[in-house]
């Protein structure tokens, strides 16, 4: 055993630490190190999962509906057990806006707008790989396998990094939304 790392090693220190570090900067160390395992599993899972797409023959599994809206059920589901992790039950005042006659008013604008992340995140996430498989399958289907898909498979690598950054990026916000303190 060699205590040089190798290339293998440094490739996933760098990936992992950049993750780490990203998640502190966005949700402080502690929610970071608590959130850590799930988020860059959710992010290294999204990207091969985007990346899988670009290869011929294959279709990515996050350009299947009922794969994104699964992950962004996860992230719901954890946002609002951690909300009540940190506040416990007064983690409702979240939902409630800041002056009591309000009450009837914001409630129903809050629930709507935490339903509508299920949406957000899963669509955005579907349709962006969706868009991208149709694309490329269409190309080779009328340019065959010559240069022509080129730029598009550049293009679709670019959207798989970008579609996986912004899910690890939306859920971070929505996890450091639900442990801060409401206002």
């Amino acid at each position: 055993m060699s205590l040089v790392p190798g290339k293998g090693q440094n490739f996933w220190e760098v990936i992992i630490g950049g993750l780490e570090g990203f998640m502190a900067d966005n949700m402080g160390k502690e929610g970071a190190k608590m959130m850590f395992p799930m988020l860059a599993t959710f992010a290294l899972y999204i990207l091969v999962a985007n990346m899988i797409g670009l290869m011929p023959g294959f279709m990515s599994p996050t350009s299947n509906i009922n794969i994104t809206v699964a992950c962004t059920l996860i992230i719901f589901c954890t946002t609002h057990i951690l909300g009540v992790k940190f506040h416990g039950i007064s983690y409702i005042k979240h939902f409630l806006g800041p002056i009591p006659w309000l009450i009837p008013l914001m409630f129903p604008i809050e629930l709507i707008s935490h339903f509508a992340r299920l949406l957000s995140l899963s669509i955005r996430l579907f349709g962006n790989i969706m868009a991208k498989e149709t694309l490329l399958g269409l190309l080779f289907m009328l340019a065959g396998a010559y240069f022509a898909p080129l730029p598009i498979l550049c293009l679709g690598v670019f959207v798989s990094i970008v579609q996986a950054v912004v899910f690890l990026l939306l859920s971070i916000l929505y996890f450091s939304a639900a442990m801060e303190h409401a206002h």
